[in-house]
């Protein structure tokens, strides 16, 4: 069977939605003849990489980019709801010609997943594959107004969004069009009307790569100290200053305690703000933006994995964690956090923003525990195992064929 799959991020070798749009591809073409559309701009590493991965002739992809002078405005993340919106609508036409010329019936649309982005009005009038999406989680105010007066606006207009999505016409059309709905969490499902709800499943986004993490080894030597790594844009919502605060209240007792964060983001200003005000210089370090296989080895040499992020975020660190076999300390999200259990990981639920600091503090306490910490981070590893991309792939394909045998 034929499938075409819009798929803005996709780029071999990278990490987040890029890397997530890559690994989907691949296992959805063991079992379908794609058409991919992707960025101009991807190009260059994607044929790079088939160039020498041969036994790929069932993928097929399909460039855009804006013109350059529609584009020179956008630099990395910088203007990307903009600039996907315009490509969205801009690639229409190409997606019709493409599904007409080669007889294509099935429209995804994977990347990005965004449950307020536009889809090609084409692709909806075909079987029409939609997600995995999410993007419609809100932040308590609790927890908004320790923020900055950017990010508490951006929260305040998400607030006012969501609560209008019964009267947003191009959520509520997609929402009818599709015939298969993946959701990154529960409140996501349960966004959508229950008229169309029967027609979604919880489907997390990410599997672990053991291709590229799995038994690394560490470089750093041994000195007595605990390394624990965050990953992730520097957005508010990611709860770095949660963890910040957390490692405050404990540093006096646990010196070993140190804390690397990787990224970089308009929220900066106040994390570092945060690191002096707690006098935590020696133990915080934030890195910004690194290579990938920079991020691989401080991946490889850390103790601990945190992920505060209170919302679906950072999830390619939370599984990456799996293939490392290092402990995971997250609060719950009701979407990737179902496949993180006690036997092997920390999760932590979303409640009062005292409380969750609390326990990201005790959660850090316990794992200054060698054997406890050890302990967790073998049964990581063997969990990893039953969450990997090909288990993934077959559970994707084999939901995808029994829905286009019923329909």
């Amino acid at each position: 069977m034929k499938m075409f799959v819009s798929a803005y991020a996709c780029e071999p070798g990278l990490g987040s939605e890029i890397g997530v749009g890559w690994h989907w591809v691949l296992e959805l073409s063991r079992q379908f003849d794609l058409w991919v559309l992707t960025r101009e701009s991807n190009r260059a590493r994607i044929e790079s990489w088939m160039a020498t991965h041969p036994g790929h002739e069932s993928i097929h992809f399909v460039y855009y980019d804006l013109p350059k002078w529609a584009r020179w405005w956008k630099k990395g993340m910088r203007g990307v709801r903009i600039y996907y919106n315009l490509w969205q609508r801009r690639t229409n036409r190409l997606v019709r010609e493409t599904m007409e010329r080669e007889g294509i019936k099935v429209y995804h649309l994977l990347t990005y997943g965004n449950a307020l982005w536009p889809a090609s009005r084409y692709g909806q009038q075909q079987y029409f594959v939609w997600g995995p999406i999410g993007g419609l989680d809100t932040i308590p105010r609790e927890y908004t107004r320790h923020y900055g007066f950017r990010w508490r606006m951006i929260e305040s207009v998400r607030r006012m969004v969501i609560k209008s999505l019964p009267w947003n016409s191009g959520f509520q059309r997609r929402c009818q069009n599709a015939d298969l709905i993946f959701c990154k969490s529960l409140s996501m499902m349960e966004s959508i009307k229950p008229l169309y709800r029967e027609k979604a499943m919880l489907m997390t986004d990410v599997a672990v790569d053991l291709s590229q993490t799995q038994l690394r080894p560490r470089t750093r030597q041994e000195d007595g100290t605990i390394r624990m790594l965050m990953v992730g844009r520097l957005d508010a919502w990611r709860g770095f200053d949660l963890a910040i605060e957390a490692l405050s209240q404990i540093a006096d007792r646990y010196p070993s305690l140190r804390l690397d964060i990787l990224g970089n983001g308009s929220d900066c200003e106040r994390i570092v703000q945060l690191v002096n005000q707690f006098g935590m210089q020696q133990r915080v370090k934030l890195h910004g933006n690194v290579p990938m296989e920079t991020y691989r080895q401080m991946m490889a040499d850390c103790d601990i994995v945190l992920n505060p992020c209170l919302k679906e975020g950072a999830v390619t660190t939370a599984f990456d964690s799996l293939a490392n076999g290092r402990p995971l300390v997250c609060i719950e999200t009701g979407g990737y956090t179902r496949y993180f259990h006690d036997d092997y990981a920390i999760v932590i639920p979303r409640g009062p923003r005292k409380e969750v600091i609390h326990q990201l503090a005790e959660a850090m306490v316990r794992l200054t525990d060698k054997d406890f910490r050890e302990s967790l981070g073998r049964r990581a590893q063997e969990a990893g195992r039953s969450f990997s991309w090909a288990l993934k792939g077959e559970e994707i394909r084999q939901i995808l064929r029994e829905h286009f045998v019923e329909s």
